[in-house]
């Protein structure tokens, strides 16, 4: 494995949607998270973590820790059985060794052995303990740039699931889907250096891990269609490399230096300006404009743009 990482990052991550549902709300029948007093689009952080995780187990061997059908519980006995085999007995599984090198071998040996835990961190305090670390890449929740419309669309189903709703209904069944005609989502991301490659907090996210989430923010969308997504894409990767391990300016600033604006017919626009108003709606990536302002940019930052 290659060294942790040493250096501060932050990203900004643009993606899109069109006819899609890119994060589906349970609590509201499904229909795409919005923000109720801006009627942005949402898409939580956890939706993207759980698409990064299912693109890392497909294009490397790493093995994931929140898998579907995963049982935590044996994951976290296989670094008991690893670090301190003598103990067996479940009641001795419930917590930590007071040993604390003991404790952070176990902590350690998770770390080790799941991408996503030395990644985003865990909490692996269940019945069997093995404690919880705190991940240096988090990501916050992705907003749509502009305003969206939610639809819901009438969808039937030709075929019956019993014969009684076959004499009924003649197997036509109605059911609904809910999808966003187009919108462009920001997200944006940090990568701590300290919490990589600490001496005792540390995971021991290392440069190729750094790599590998470069790639699966990338190329994540192309291995997760659904008809229930559409069709989503990354179409900008944005990241400030820091050269130190503290970083070398405040997030927000170099967030702020990444704009959105429309176009339409070869005027560039602000997003909310007046000068819009009468455009038709975004509905292609083609409609907006990316703009990086690199005056005055720090010597210690450095741009790098994927896509």
């Amino acid at each position: 494995m290659s060294t942790a990482v040493s250096q501060r990052h932050e990203f900004v991550l643009l993606f899109d949607v069109t006819n899609g549902n890119p994060n589906g709300d349970p609590d509201a029948g499904n229909l795409p998270r919005l923000d109720p007093e801006t009627n942005q689009g949402l898409v939580s952080d956890v939706a993207l973590k759980r698409k990064i995780r299912n693109y890392v187990a497909l294009a490397s061997d790493n093995r994931i820790y929140m898998t579907e059908g995963a049982t935590l519980n044996l994951q976290h006995k296989e670094a008991w059985a690893a670090v301190m085999p003598q103990v067996t007995k479940d009641e001795d599984l419930k917590k930590l060794p007071k040993d604390q090198q003991k404790a952070r071998e176990l902590t350690r040996w998770m770390c080790a052995n799941f991408w996503d835990i030395r990644t985003f961190g865990a909490v692996m305090s269940t019945t069997v303990n093995a404690g919880q670390v705190r991940g240096p890449v988090q990501l916050a929740f992705a907003r749509s740039v502009e305003p969206i419309l939610p639809l819901e669309i009438s969808i039937t189903r030709l075929a019956a699931t019993t014969e009684k709703d076959h004499d009924e209904k003649g197997g036509r069944t109605m059911g609904r889907k809910h999808i966003v005609p187009y919108g462009l989502y920001r997200a944006h991301g940090y990568v701590s250096a300290p919490l990589a490659s600490h001496p005792v907090k540390g995971t021991g996210f290392s440069e190729d891990d750094l790599a590998l989430l470069w790639d699966a923010l990338t190329n994540m969308f192309d291995h997760d269609r659904s008809a229930a997504r559409g069709e989503m894409a990354t179409r900008k990767l944005i990241i400030f490399r820091h050269a130190s391990a503290l970083g070398n300016a405040p997030a927000q600033t170099l967030f702020d230096r990444v704009t959105v604006h429309r176009q339409h017919q070869g005027s560039i626009q602000p997003i909310g300006s007046a000068a819009i108003d009468n455009w038709p709606p975004a509905r292609a990536w083609s409609d907006y404009h990316v703009t990086i302002d690199r005056d005055n940019l720090p010597a210690e930052i450095e741009i790098i743009e994927k896509l």
